[in-house]
């Protein structure tokens, strides 16, 4: 049984900085993310179709813990991966995201100073994993989450070294779907300022454990699984986005 929400230790989330705090660059890559992703939700919509039934269809029955699509999807000229599967009460399922060794820079190293009691994805098959992305039933996000080095099988990068690479994080081609790809990699950016929050929460979490359980792995403790959660509502964020600056210009 996975664990539910309530169960997440219960280290505060820092709460997001206001919008007006951010450098006007940075409010404009917002800006533009809103837009392009809103242009992703119209593509998609517009056919009757939503970003979850396009990721299952073709995929026959839907399995618990299974990845859809099979064999994920990835971007070779990224390096960028996810896939979507379903194992939470709480949710229809939820997406992971990731980079890939080769989209990484050369020095990049897997976070020091934890006991690695199990080995860890290395060279080319190494990968830092980025965030879950929590859907509902109607195919909208209802939230985020960060997870421990064990659920997701990556190679476990600092939240600093991982924030770094959320910019990699791109899709752009058409498998299973365009409109589901370029809608990802939008939400990517639109909620950067959450990921960063929760990859930055998710550290403080893994060191408290550590400090708490010194003689365990803390990297592959099975009562860590969920390190943070954050519901977030897609058209109320949007709207604020689009308010705080002038509208972007398509590229």
């Amino acid at each position: 049984m996975s664990q539910p929400w309530s169960a997440i230790p219960t280290i505060e989330i820092q709460p997001l900085a206001p919008l007006t705090a951010l450098e006007p660059a940075q409010r404009r890559e917002l800006v533009t993310a809103a837009w392009a992703m809103r242009v992703a939700n119209q593509a998609l919509s517009g056919g009757g179709l939503n970003v979850v039934g396009e990721i299952l269809k073709g995929q026959g029955t839907f399995y618990e813990m299974n990845h859809y699509p099979d064999d994920d999807v990835y971007d070779a000229r990224s390096h960028a991966q996810y896939y979507y599967h379903a194992h939470r009460e709480e949710e229809h399922g939820h997406f992971h995201t990731f980079v890939r060794r080769a989209g990484m820079p050369e020095t990049l190293n897997p976070a020091a100073g934890f006991k690695r009691s199990e080995p860890c994805p290395q060279g080319d098959d190494a990968l830092a994993h980025l965030i879950c992305i929590s859907m509902d039933a109607d195919g909208n996000p209802k939230g985020l989450f960060a997870a421990n080095r064990w659920v997701t099988d990556e190679s476990w990068y600092s939240a600093p070294d991982t924030i770094a690479l959320l910019d990699q994080f791109s899709i752009d081609h058409a498998r299973p779907n365009l409109a589901v790809n370029q809608w990802l990699t939008q939400f990517m950016r639109l909620y950067r300022p959450h990921i960063e929050q929760l990859l930055q929460h998710r550290d403080q979490v893994v060191d408290a454990w550590q400090q708490r359980y010194p003689d365990d792995d803390v990297l592959e403790d099975r009562r860590l699984e969920i390190t943070g959660y954050m519901p977030i509502d897609a058209p109320s964020w949007s709207t604020e986005i689009e308010h705080c600056g002038a509208p972007a210009t398509a590229n």
